[in-house]
């Protein structure tokens, strides 16, 4: 099975002066260092612990690994500070960038990424804390963040794209109904509206359970204003991926709720397949080589699951 992980950096080659400015933002001497795993940032993803005993999390990346990745370590430092008390994400201690450099320092929760294949448990517990999570986060108490139809539109309409130029090994099933598909990619980003802010990156290795089964979300710079059931239509797709669930049976159980209705949800799920599988065939960004294999998985898997969708509904 593909993992959602890439190739990355460690704390010994961050330079010199990036480790210090680390260090002067959680107030002491860093002597022990864990790399983590998860990801496709090229960066650093490190629990520190100082000779005080003080402890952190350390991402750092640089725009010579990968340049997005700098905008995205911005991105999140930005919207990780502004998070409302309350909401189960990491508290950011500082950040440092000297323009080339950005290192971000966060609060260390204690916890690892859920199993995959996904176990009911850890499942049960996520999609109670994304059901939280949305009533937490509705009315949108973060005006400045993109709505969800200006942040995935583009990425969501890439049936079109694939109509364009179908691929030779794109499935014959799709390349009979890629006029339908393009219609219901529509679809998916007009059923975007809301005033919830939604995660919009939720997979395992986004997310941490700790040791009394709390979930915590990681990773925010995707963070918009979507529907209040976005995170979970989304957070499916990876559950669909590593398989052992029925996952129509579970947004059946756990979308209606939030207000989803079922034609919203198979829409949605058609821009992100025809996203995953426009994406996967162009090459992969500098210093991401995992990336594309993933997302052809999370497409082929999420193809499988239309189609039945889309069958069922008939």
């Amino acid at each position: 099975m593909v993992s959602a992980s890439g190739v990355r950096i460690k704390w010994a080659d961050l330079p010199e002066h990036v480790r210090a400015e680390v260090e002067a933002i959680i107030g002491d001497v860093v002597v022990e260092t864990r790399s983590q795993q998860g990801g496709f940032s090229p960066g650093t993803a490190e629990r520190v612990r100082t000779a005080g005993g003080r402890r952190a999390f350390v991402k750092a990346v640089s725009g010579a690994q990968n340049e997005r990745s700098v905008q995205l370590y911005r991105q999140e430092a930005l919207i990780t500070a502004a998070l409302p008390p309350g909401v189960p994400a990491p508290r950011l201690l500082g950040c440092h960038d000297d323009g080339d450099w950005v290192a971000l320092v966060l609060q260390d929760v204690e916890g690892r990424h859920p199993v995959t294949p996904w176990t009911a448990a850890e499942l049960d517990a996520v999609l109670a804390t994304l059901g939280v999570l949305a009533r937490r986060m509705t009315p949108c108490p973060m005006p400045e963040l993109p709505t969800a139809a200006a942040s995935l539109g583009e990425d969501l309409s890439g049936w079109e794209r694939l109509s364009a130029d179908p691929p030779a090994d794109l499935d014959p099933w799709a390349v009979a109904h890629l006029a339908d598909l393009v219609e219901l990619g529509a679809a998916g980003v007009a059923a975007l509206a809301g005033d919830t802010v939604a995660h919009t990156d939720v997979r395992a290795d986004n997310m941490l359970v700790g040791p009394d089964g709390t979930v915590t979300l990681v990773d925010w710079p995707w963070a918009c204003v979507g529907p209040a059931w976005l995170d979970t239509m989304m957070i499916m797709v990876n559950v669909n991926l590593f398989g052992g669930h029925d996952v129509d049976a579970l947004l059946a159980a756990h979308t209606p709720a939030l207000g989803a209705r079922p034609e919203q949800l198979t829409a949605v799920l058609a821009g992100m397949t025809g996203y995953f599988l426009d994406a996967c065939r162009t090459p992969p960004p500098v210093g991401l080589p995992t990336v594309r294999a993933f997302q052809r998985a999370q497409g082929e898997s999420s193809l499988r699951w239309l189609r039945s969708r889309i069958e069922a509904a008939r």
